[in-house]
Parts: structure tokens; C-alpha cells; sequence
């Protein structure tokens, strides 16, 4: 077997190297105020937005053995939490930068390793006292003055009858949408003294009982009324362009005339953000700007928070929660639907129409619907190949026969609704069509669990394991109807909602204009969602905006300037006493300096300092003025309630959101730090490359063909 060996433990160390060049690929993803970049797939030419270390690692070509380690390090940060693989992108070319930088200077690989290591855990220790407990979260991060009172308008009786009785809401959205302005989110409120529940209405877009602020009707100037429910409209409102009409995450999104001048824009500057449920700060904290998302979130954490007030549980249900993007929509019509909101062909649309009012007898398949599938764990003879199961003397393939076989079970206990866990047979699909039978495949397994719970049917792998107690009842399906209530037909894919009575199950719409779009929308989505359940998991949170960070630099610069002796490590004790300190002043610095950079690009991103120079100095100077407090911890947490710690020229929240501040979860950061410094570490304990197979050939021919050895 051919083979090559190179030595990469040089000072140069190329690990190291190629780690640096990889993150550095992902800088602009770091902070709230993310730069997107286009993918680009050369053989089909078509192209994809993306903004996260996760889809960008995925884009990438990863050949060498580093860029393989790193993208399995950030896949399993994503696996695990949802978020952090930006700070952990980052981290990895900052350390790795620094380790060399350390190499340069002849220190001991065994004194790196271990001065790093101790470093970190140290600095993880130091930042436990910022943790914020989550029952402290909105006296530390609402400025607000609202006082919430009674709901009794009759437009807030309205909404709470919507949270359980989703037919009522659509009636409740279709009489409002028609001639007010309404936001798609639970918990917008005007901001003032006299600021109560009688102000605020139920938002038609969330679909499930939340809280809204009213804004104007479409080119009124004056202030409007909602008849009938003596409540006036601020007419302060204004418009503000913010980046592209299309990329922007903050800007305000506005529908054209020939959408029934519906408008879902944000409100103005009068208004204030005011978490009307229990989770709505926090929402709004861990959003990081991202308003889309947090909308959802809100409207999402108010009904669970409804449902669950009996057990008293105030956790977040991921398994309860699902997504379909919709194209060819504005952003503004995203919202949240009670069951479940999927893609269907205009065939199935034409047949869900007929189901109107109708209900539906439904059946759970859990595993593909086609003829060749068997279960996990079924394994045919080795030398035995089937040619027909079942012979038709009177002709027809067996393709035929299964096809009307299962067709005969599905009329025989009079099914209408067939939900599949994996793939449908294209021919039985059509068969079924044609028979008013509706197959829905590719269905998520906990939607599935959902339609089992609130219909009573039990799922099957088969259909020949049907049985009459399997079959549940109670489900309807209907399109899917915007905002104003009416149906939306966009050609190739029609979305319609697929529900049942009782059903604990939500979709996020994401709708987008923007096809290369669609999958970024759902990645933040899910992103928050996942902030939000390990929040609430963790019991507390971080302060934001590089607060921690801070911290951990100004802890670690402490720590360089009075250097003791490493650890217990039984390589660096070997190591002669003379330069134990020194060397360990030296990784320390190269630490920091880590650090510094990651908040100096925070600074940049946000646009709160021109260049990483000036960035610089602002770290600086909060750093002599945290070490004149005498107290580091003491004085971010005091300039964190002030607004921000790095604040600046630039906020991730708009205007009228001015005055909430921004958090981390804690177990997620804490565990992106070490896993970046795991790896880096990793990278550079290697001490040669060993590459088999047909490469090591196309290496020999290769102009870096002389920092190999050809065995």
C-alpha cells in the first residue's frame, strides 16, 4: 500500500495553519450583526445564503485531516446545543494563531498544553459570577414602566377563546385583517403611564392568542379606532429603511396594495417591546436582534405557556414544534400555526378542498410506504432472490398486484388521510389521489406522536397490520390561509394545515421571497428556539455582548502578570524551574491576546469601531476601567444594567427596542470555549500526517511533493 509521511510539528506547524485559514473563513458570522455569504455550487450553478459556521463547514471542500476534525468539532456543538459554533469557529483560528505564536518563541509544546488548559478552566470558574438565574431575568433586562392590568377588552376575550379553539381565530383574523394593520408577535404593547391590556390586540399573523400593539390602517395619517372596541392607534409611527429590503433582519417589510394593504411592519418608536408571558424578555434577550425569530418565539412560548399552566412547567417543548418555509411570500407573513403546515402539489390541494368541514379518518405509517420496504432490522436470505411474493394467474405485475392491494385496505376501513414517517410510492400516491385518499410523506416522527395523542390512532409499519384500532378520527385538513384570510396558491407547492381537536402541535411559517433564503430563516429559527430550551434548561444565562469575554481577558491578563507554576502536569515539572514562569507569562499573553481579538472583531461586525485598531483601544480602556473599579465582575455586570458593556455606536435591536439587553446561554458558550481549545490542542500534540491510498500518488507529483517522505 502506497504511502506518505509528513512531518508537521514544526514550528510553522501546517495543522495549526490550516486551522487559522479555515476560521477565518467564518469572521464575519461572529456577533449579531452577521454578514451573509453566497454559496456557490459550480456544477449546477446555483447558489445558497448562508450565515453560520455549521452550513459554511458543510459548503466547504475539507480535504485535509484538520479541516475534517474541525468540521466534526462544530457538528457536534451544533448536535448538542444549537448555537456557539460561530464563538467556536472563532476561537479555533485565534488559539491557533496564538499556539504559534508560542512555537515561534521555543515553548514547550507540554507547557502549552497544559497552561492553556489551566487557563481556560480558570476562566470558566471566574465567570460563574455573572450567571444571571433566569427568575432574575426581567428585573435585570426590562427597563419597561408597563403595569399590566385585566385583559377585558373584548378583542383580548377574543384572543384567549383563539388559544383553544383555532377555527374561532381564523374567524377572529379574517374580521380584523381586513381593515387594520396588525404585527405578527404576542407581546408588542405601547409604552406610557396609563399602558394596559385594553391598549393591545390579538395578532391575527401569530394565530394563537397573543398580544399586539394596534398600528395605523394602510395611509391614514390620523390616529385610527378599531370599531367597536373604543381603542385608538398611535399615529407615531415611522418608516426606516435599515440595509436591503431583502437581507435585513431589523427593517420593516410592507405588502403592496393588491394584498389587501395588509402590512405587517413593526411598531414605531413609541412602542416598546414588553414580554406579556412569562418568556418573553428572555426571548428577547437571547434573540440577539434576530426579530423575525423572536416574534415566533414569543407567539410560540405563550401558547405552550397556556397549555402547560397546570403542571406549572415553564420549559419550552421542541417536540411540539415543526417548520415549513414557504417562497414566494414576503417575510412579513411568517407566523405560527396551530397543527401541522406543509408543502403539498396542486393535486393534493385540489382534493384538500374537498375535505372542507369534513372530518377525516387518519392513518400513521411509521416508515416508508412502497413495496420494496422493509423494517430496521429485516434481513432476507443471502442466496435467495424473490421474483414474486404473490402470483396473479391473471396476469400483471407484482408492482400491480401490491398497489391494489394496499388500495383495497385503505377503501376497506375508509381512510382519507395517510400521514408517512419516509417515502411514498409515486404510483400508489396517484392511486390514492384518484381514489380521495390523501398520502403526505417525508412526515416528521414527532408529528406523528402529536396526531396519535389527539386522534387515537396507532402507527403501523405495514398496511397489511392495519387493524380498525389503529385508525384514529377527529382530524380535518384546510389550505393554509394567510394573514387576511385568504388561501395561498403559489403553483408547483400549495401549503395547507393539517390539524386535529386538542392537537399540541405548532408550525413556524417561514415565508421568504427568496429561495436561497429559505434555509437561513430556518436555521435562525431553530437557532433561538434552541437558546431559549437551554436557558430555561440551565436555569440562568450569561450577560451578552462580550461581557464574558471581557472578563475572561481581563482575568487571564491578571493571571500573566503574576505567574506561578503550572499545574500538576507531570511533562511541564520536568521542565527546568528557571523558565516555568516565563513560559508560562508567555501562553497566557498568547491567550489574552485570543480573547482580545474576539471581542475586537465583535466591535467591527457590530459597527461600534472602524477598524480592529481602534476596537482595540476600546478594550483597553475598559479594561483600566474595570481595573480602577477594583472589581472587574462588578463593574461589567454595572455597565451590562447601563445598557451594554462594548455598547457603542451600534445595537442589534432597532430604536424603539433600546433598553433591553442582550444574553448568552451558559452551558453552550462555556462548552464552545473548550472544545475549541480541545481541538487546538489536539492539532498540535500531532506530530506527522500519514496519508494512503491513490493521494499519496497524486501528492509525488505534487509541487509540495519534497514535505513529504514516500514510503
Amino acid at each position: 500500500l502506497p504511502m506518505a509521511f509528513r512531518d508537521v510539528n514544526a514550528r510553522r506547524h501546517i495543522g495549526l495553519q490550516q486551522l487559522s485559514c479555515l476560521a477565518s473563513t467564518g469572521r464575519t458570522f461572529l456577533g449579531p450583526m452577521k454578514s451573509h455569504k453566497f454559496i456557490v455550487d459550480e456544477s449546477t450553478n446555483q447558489s445558497t445564503l448562508i450565515c453560520s459556521a455549521v452550513r459554511l463547514m458543510e459548503s466547504l471542500d475539507l480535504t485535509s485531516a484538520a479541516g475534517q476534525l474541525l468540521n466534526e468539532t462544530i457538528q457536534a456543538q451544533n448536535k448538542e446545543f444549537k448555537t456557539g459554533m460561530s464563538t467556536l469557529l472563532f476561537l479555533v483560528g485565534a488559539w491557533s494563531n496564538a499556539v504559534v505564536e508560542c512555537l515561534q518563541q521555543n515553548v514547550p509544546i507540554p507547557a502549552i498544553v497544559s497552561v492553556m488548559s489551566e487557563g481556560l478552566n480558570s476562566c470558566c470558574e471566574r465567570v460563574q459570577c455573572l450567571q444571571i438565574p433566569i427568575h432574575d431575568v426581567k428585573k435585570e433586562l426590562c427597563s419597561s414602566r408597563v403595569t399590566p392590568k385585566a385583559f377585558e377588552s373584548r378583542t383580548g376575550q377574543a384572543g384567549r377563546d383563539g388559544l383553544t379553539n383555532p377555527w374561532n381565530l381564523q374567524c377572529f383574523q379574517r374580521d380584523i385583517a381586513a381593515t387594520e394593520e396588525v404585527i405578527p408577535i404576542n407581546s408588542f404593547c405601547y409604552q406610557g403611564d396609563d399602558c394596559n391590556f385594553n391598549k393591545c390586540l390579538v395578532s391575527p399573523l401569530a394565530g394563537l392568542g397573543s398580544v399586539a400593539s394596534l398600528v395605523k390602517a394602510v395611509g391614514d395619517r390620523s390616529s385610527s379606532a378599531l370599531p367597536g372596541s373604543g381603542v385608538a392607534a398611535s399615529s407615531s409611527i415611522t418608516q426606516k429603511l435599515t440595509h436591503s429590503r431583502h437581507f435585513s433582519t431589523l427593517g420593516k417589510s410592507h405588502l403592496s396594495s393588491q394584498q389587501g394593504n395588509f402590512q405587517g411592519s413593526l411598531s414605531g418608536p413609541s412602542a416598546h417591546l414588553c414580554g406579556c408571558c412569562g418568556l418573553g424578555h428572555l426571548a428577547m434577550a437571547l434573540s440577539h436582534g434576530n426579530q423575525t425569530s423572536m416574534k415566533l418565539l414569543q407567539s410560540i412560548a405563550a401558547y405552550q405557556q397556556e397549555r402547560a399552566e397546570c403542571s406549572g412547567s415553564a420549559q419550552i417543548n421542541i417536540a411540539e414544534i415543526v417548520t415549513c418555509c414557504v417562497l414566494g411570500l414576503p417575510e412579513s407573513y411568517s407566523c405560527v400555526s396551530p397543527g401541522f403546515v406543509t408543502l403539498v402539489s396542486p393535486e393534493q390541494a385540489a382534493l384538500i378542498k374537498r375535505f372542507a368541514d369534513k372530518p377525516l379518518r387518519i392513518l400513521l405509517m411509521d416508515g416508508d410506504l412502497t413495496e420494496q420496504y422493509r423494517h430496521l432490522g429485516f434481513n432476507r436470505p443471502c442466496n435467495v432472490r424473490t421474483v414474486l411474493e404473490h402470483p396473479n394467474p391473471q396476469g400483471g405485475g407484482a408492482a400491480d398486484v401490491w398497489l391494489s392491494r394496499m388500495s383495497d385496505i385503505l377503501m376497506s376501513f375508509e381512510i382519507n388521510l395517510v400521514l408517512v414517517k419516509g417515502n411514498v410510492c409515486k404510483n400508489f400516491m396517484e392511486r390514492c389521489l384518484a381514489s380521495r385518499v390523501l398520502v403526505i410523506g417525508c412526515v416528521a416522527r414527532d408529528v406523528l406522536c402529536a396526531f396519535a395523542a389527539a386522534t387515537g390512532a396507532q402507527a403501523v409499519t405495514y398496511l397489511s397490520q392495519l387493524s380498525a384500532s389503529c385508525v384514529g378520527s377527529g382530524a380535518w385538513a384546510e389550505l393554509w390561509k394567510a394573514a387576511d384570510g385568504r388561501a395561498v396558491d403559489l403553483g408547483a407547492l400549495v401549503p395547507a394545515r393539517i390539524s386535529a381537536g386538542g392537537i399540541a402541535l405548532l408550525t413556524a411559517v417561514l415565508t421568504t421571497a427568496l429561495p436561497s433564503k429559505a434555509q437561513l430563516l430556518e436555521d435562525q429559527f431553530w437557532t433561538l428556539l434552541y437558546r431559549l430550551h437551554h436557558a430555561l434548561k440551565d436555569g440562568k444565562v450569561f450577560p451578552g455582548g462580550g461581557a464574558v469575554e471581557l472578563l475572561c481577558l481581563s482575568h487571564i491578563q491578571a493571571l500573566a502578570e503574576h505567574p506561578g507554576r503550572p499545574g500538576g502536569d507531570r511533562a511541564v515539572r520536568e521542565l527546568p524551574s528557571r523558565g516555568l514562569a516565563e513560559y508560562k507569562s508567555i501562553v497566557l499573553q498568547a491567550l489574552a491576546r485570543g480573547w482580545k481579538q474576539y471581542l475586537s472583531v465583535l466591535l467591527c461586525n457590530t459597527a461600534k469601531a472602524s477598524s480592529e485598531l481602534e476596537a482595540g483601544a476600546s478594550v483597553d480602556h475598559h479594561l483600566q476601567k474595570a481595573a480602577a473599579r477594583g472589581s472587574p465582575s462588578a463593574y461589567i455586570l454595572e455597565e451590562f444594567r447601563r445598557g451594554g458593556v462594548l455598547r457603542g455606536g451600534s445595537d442589534p435591536f432597532p430604536d424603539q427596542v433600546t433598553g433591553l439587553k442582550v444574553c448568552d446561554n451558559v452551558a453552550a458558550k462555556t462548552e464552545a470555549w473548550r472544545r475549541a481549545l480541545d481541538l487546538v490542542l489536539l492539532v498540535l500534540q500531532t506530530d506527522a500526517e500519514i496519508i494512503t491510498g491513490s493521494r499519496s500518488n497524486q501528492i509525488l507529483n505534487s509541487p509540495v511533493s519534497s514535505e513529504f517522505m514516500f514510503l
